[in-house]
């Protein structure tokens, strides 16, 4: 009997500190329902949206669906989660047409020295510089639907590819151990 009450005293702080696993994960993840995908630099419809930025957006998107824990809601305000991706690029060029005016007034700004773009039809080109590698980050909406800071943030050399995209299996790895998924009902 003194023995039973000694292994007791022993088992006891093992056995509470198992009741309290520390999650490594916010647990907005387990209560979160409704989620929304964008690339940094805005959602699929923009159109001057990088290509491959635009296929990692579906590519999350996919994998979303094929898990099942969220909904892809349909207006990003309603998302509890908003995963943000970036395609890794040392460098990428971006070129377009694009129609303007010109407000009256001189030709030249005479503090800048430089011209006014002409009015009418012109050709847009511009650039972008950034780390080479994918990037996936899980942040909420503050006021006003302002992306807060990353609860969640990796990246790594193509992280975003599909069809596997490893960065999403990562995050989908760590928010099951976690919180794992309910067992589903047993049907009587």
């Amino acid at each position: 009997m003194r023995s039973a009450r000694l292994l007791l005293l022993f088992l006891l702080p093992t056995l509470v500190f198992a009741q309290h696993k520390k999650h490594t994960l916010p647990a907005v993840f387990n209560t979160a329902q409704y989620v929304w995908v964008e690339s940094m630099d805005g959602d699929e419809y923009r159109p001057d949206l990088l290509p491959a930025d635009r296929q990692a957006i579906t590519d999350v998107e996919n994998a979303l669906r094929d898990w099942g824990r969220y909904i892809l809601t349909a207006r990003r305000s309603e998302a509890q989660l908003v995963f943000v991706v970036r395609t890794g690029r040392l460098a990428e060029g971006k070129m377009g047409v694009g129609i303007g005016t010109r407000t009256p007034g001189p030709a030249a700004n005479p503090y800048s020295g430089q011209q006014q773009p002409p009015a009418g039809p012109g050709v847009v080109m511009g650039s972008e510089v950034g780390p080479p590698d994918d990037l996936l980050q899980v942040c909420q909406l503050e006021e006003g639907s302002r992306l807060g800071n990353p609860i969640w943030e990796r990246s790594e050399s193509d992280g975003l590819a599909s069809p596997s995209v490893p960065l999403f299996r990562d995050l989908k790895r760590a928010i099951d151990r976690d919180y794992p998924p309910e067992p589903p009902a047993k049907k009587p």
